[in-house]
């Protein structure tokens, strides 16, 4: 697929009645600021800082808001906008970074400030405005800079301020154009999403009238015009991402779909019955499964690295997909479950607009490989927005709201060799901690809970003998984007019973350990 063919498709989407574009300048919380906005059922896309004005133009947004990003605005080779944008009429709000950006392009000066603010700080409203509007006069807000406007031009109204930075909010007086110096997208900033809100509302005019469902039928309409007659493939994993895709093409094109489910053997207890149970429950449809457990263990026997182990899967799970794909006719087209955090739209060439594919396909190269055509359903959605459309399309809530699952399975989570018999030690401690967190009705409380095997044993006491068995870690975290995540704080005695029936019920296993680092610094996953 050419980057031209997906901006292609990234440019129906953007036709929607009306849109927020984010221009994203390095800010690690540039999604969330879209989040904040879609949560105003306003559809919103994040894009590249440099977007041409002419391409903004086409697109016609309601609003712009510029993100926060690291550099300095006065530095060399600092991210800039399109000077153009600011003379599109379109309604504006810089945030942090993007304040400054506002600020020095109608001419005030941006320079280090007295004190580097990180963390809260109280901000005082000092001039009333309809993007304030419903706030307090004081409220905490999160400040995360070095830089600040020292000098506003006469351009510009003070709306509000802190002890520290005279100019927290900003207006100009003649174009729709605002700044913030502080974070509103943060959880950090009281009201920050009332703010955000108000922009979208107040400033801006949208109506508020984006909703999943709506993006529902958009979508199946546009798949049906382009497949035509023709046979979908769909590669099913098992998880939320890939039922959800199956689940809105079968919508769309109904006996057109083919599924193809590899079992390589690195599943979790019961996936491969449940998945089939579940397509069949869900969808009357063509179904191949594909058994390659033996395939990928023999491969993967030896193999302790971790990127050893991942690169093996990825080369494997091509070979099974690509043969079982071409024993079904009439296929021109793949599907996958890209979502919206893997692909940015990039304005860097000036001839016209180009993409950045983040890489996270599910089948890798596959499209090109087989010559399909690609289609990305789900790539303007967001993970919370995946399951809302997943409910909607009548998936049950149990696979909705599962965990995530790492693409290599189990094998990245048995670490050191990858045996079968280690495998199911694995399998089995790991269906102990699911089940007992159902059992507590924490399943949905956490984000992500799984077991890991170590490479190592430990001496144990069983009965009246010594033991020298296995090692279970257990992992779970609290996280709303993944990105960073806190460890669990999981009841004593829910690890103990999880403890207990694990070295009870588990075979070789006389020790388990919970994991209570954080991402970062650790990573959730441990290889």
């Amino acid at each position: 697929m050419s980057s031209q063919t997906e901006v292609g498709s990234s440019q129906e989407t953007m036709g929607r009645d009306q849109v927020v574009l984010v221009l994203d300048f390095g800010s690690q919380t540039a999604q969330l600021i879209a989040r904040q906005v879609r949560e105003e059922n306003v559809f919103c896309q994040l894009v590249r800082h440099d977007l041409s004005a002419e391409r903004i133009r086409e697109i016609a947004p309601q609003g712009l808001i510029l993100s926060g990003g690291p550099a300095s605005v006065y530095a060399d080779g600092a991210p800039q906008p399109d000077p153009a944008i600011f003379d599109l009429g379109i309604p504006i709000l810089g945030i942090c970074y993007g304040m400054q950006l506002v600020c020095r392009a109608e001419g005030s000066d941006v320079s280090p400030g007295q004190s580097r603010e990180f963390g809260h700080t109280t901000c005082r409203i000092v001039e009333s405005d309809p993007l304030l509007d419903g706030l307090p006069s004081e409220s905490t807000v999160w400040m995360s800079h070095g830089d600040q406007v020292q000098g506003l031009s006469e351009h510009f109204n003070t709306l509000a301020s802190t002890d520290t930075c005279p100019n927290t909010a900003i207006r100009h007086q003649t174009k729709p154009i605002y700044g913030l110096q502080f974070h509103p997208e943060v959880t950090h900033t009281e009201h920050g999403s009332r703010l955000i809100g108000n922009f979208v509302r107040n400033v801006c005019g949208c109506a508020g009238n984006w909703k999943i469902s709506s993006f529902i039928e958009e979508e199946v309409k546009r798949v049906r015009e382009r497949v035509g007659n023709s046979r979908v493939i769909c590669g099913l994993s098992g998880g939320v991402d890939s039922s959800v895709t199956a689940a809105l093409l079968y919508q769309a094109i109904g006996p057109q779909l083919s599924c193809i489910f590899v079992d390589n053997g690195l599943l979790r207890k019961g996936e491969r019955d449940q998945v089939r149970q579940e397509f069949s429950d869900h969808f009357q449809t063509d179904l191949h499964v594909v058994d390659a457990r033996q395939r990928f263990l023999d491969e993967l026997a030896g193999v302790s690295d971790p990127q050893a182990k991942r690169l093996t899967i990825g080369r494997l799970f091509i070979e099974a997909f690509r043969h079982e794909a071409k024993s079904i006719p009439d296929a021109h087209f793949l599907a996958q479950g890209t979502l919206y955090p893997d692909v940015i739209e990039s304005g860097a060439n000036t001839d016209g607009p180009a993409a950045t594919i983040k890489s996270h396909h599910n089948v890798g190269g596959l499209p090109a490989e087989l010559g399909f055509e690609l289609i990305e359903p789900l790539r303007d959605l967001f993970k919370d927005e995946v399951r809302k459309m997943g409910l909607e399309l009548g998936l049950p809530e149990e696979l909705i709201w599962r965990h995530p699952f790492p693409g290599p399975g189990l094998a990245v989570r048995c670490l050191g060799e990858v045996t079968e018999t280690r495998l199911e030690t694995l399998r089995e401690a790991d269906a102990v901690f699911i089940d007992e967190l159902r059992k507590a009705d924490m399943y949905r409380d956490v984000q992500q809970a799984f077991a890991v095997l170590l490479p190592l044993q430990t001496v144990g006491v069983m009965g009246d003998a010594r033991t020298y068995e296995d090692v279970i870690a257990l992992r779970s975290v609290d996280t709303d984007n993944f990105m960073t995540a806190d460890w669990s704080r999981l009841p004593y005695d829910l690890l103990q019973r999880v403890s207990t029936r694990i070295i009870n019920d588990v075979r070789g296993v006389n020790r388990v350990v919970y994991d209570v680092s954080s991402k970062p610094p650790a990573t959730i996953e441990w290889e």
